[in-house]
């Protein structure tokens, strides 16, 4: 069964939907190499002007699925990276290269403008499928958080957390695993407009349609201009630079626990997000009363 749906809902838009809710949209190898070749086909088709990128379900999507086999057997590489049978460190490295660093740059640099279509929570690896695309609208109860400190990690593997959310925010984020609202993102600049949730389709769709109605090269110029300037200010690098650390840390697990992740994590970022749902709900009951 497959973990992605492709729609063309009006000419000149593609809408690529993540449809595994009942495991909230996580990822696995599957659903991100079905990712991959939904965006090629959105690239093959002359017709396709903008892709916009939604998921099925209350959230867009809950992350990595840590319970996956990531096994690269018999898989063609993506990315022209390899070595995914080696030795050693190395197989896990070229793993994570071409499955999480590899595909996100490859999808920032597609020669369309891509649009995230998000609602409900986005948590670590989520956002390496929403900081990709070069839009977001977010429905009103979106939140985002990398929780992956939880596991005695840097953070989620495509890090370009400082352009997205700031320095000092982004500290706060990896330091606390504490989510950001989707009023705070647009304050901050990550989202582009926020929509009440019954909305959040035909916003997104609105907005692709009055972009699709563009000249196409002068989009794809646009965007390239704007992603070099991002490259001169070293975000590529920058992604680099955190993946290798994100393996330091893999190291460092493998010498304390015997597996890649501090396998207390999962416990850590439940009861964070218990407190978190519980300290909502007081704030509700407060604005209510008042």
């Amino acid at each position: 069964m497959s973990s992605i749906r492709d729609e063309r809902p009006v000419p000149g838009v593609a809408r690529i939907v993540l449809a595994r809710p009942e495991k909230r949209n996580a990822q696995d190898r599957d659903l991100l190499y079905e990712l991959d070749d939904a965006y090629a086909r959105a690239l093959r088709d002359e017709r396709v002007r903008v892709i916009v990128l939604a998921a099925d379900g209350p959230d867009f999507s809950s992350g990595h699925d840590l319970d996956s086999d990531w096994a690269m057997d018999g898989v063609a590489s993506r990315t022209m990276t390899g070595g995914f049978g080696a030795p050693g460190a190395e197989s896990w490295f070229a793993t994570e290269e071409e499955l999480f660093t590899g595909l996100c740059l490859r999808w920032r640099d597609i020669p369309r403008p891509t649009i995230a279509q998000v609602q409900g929570r986005v948590m670590g690896g989520g956002l390496m499928l929403v900081w990709p695309c070069d839009l977001v609208v977010a429905a009103s109860d979106a939140s985002f958080v990398d929780p992956v400190g939880a596991f005695d990690m840097n953070g989620a593997e495509y890090f370009t957390h400082l352009w997205e959310l700031g320095a000092r925010r982004a500290k706060e984020m990896l330091f606390t695993g504490e989510p950001i609202s989707a009023q705070d993102a647009l304050a901050m600049g990550m989202v582009n407009r926020i929509v009440p949730p019954e909305q959040l389709e035909s916003a997104t769709l609105e907005l692709a349609e009055r972009i699709a109605r563009r000249p196409p090269f002068g989009l794809r110029l646009a965007k390239r201009a704007v992603n070099q300037s991002l490259d001169l200010q070293g975000q590529r690098s920058a992604v680099e630079s955190a993946f290798g650390l994100h393996h330091v840390a893999h190291a460092h697990n493998r010498e304390l626990h015997g597996q890649l992740v501090d396998p207390g994590g999962r416990a850590v970022i439940r009861d964070s997000a218990r407190l978190g749902e519980a300290a909502q709900r007081e704030e509700k009951d407060r604005g209510e009363d008042g």
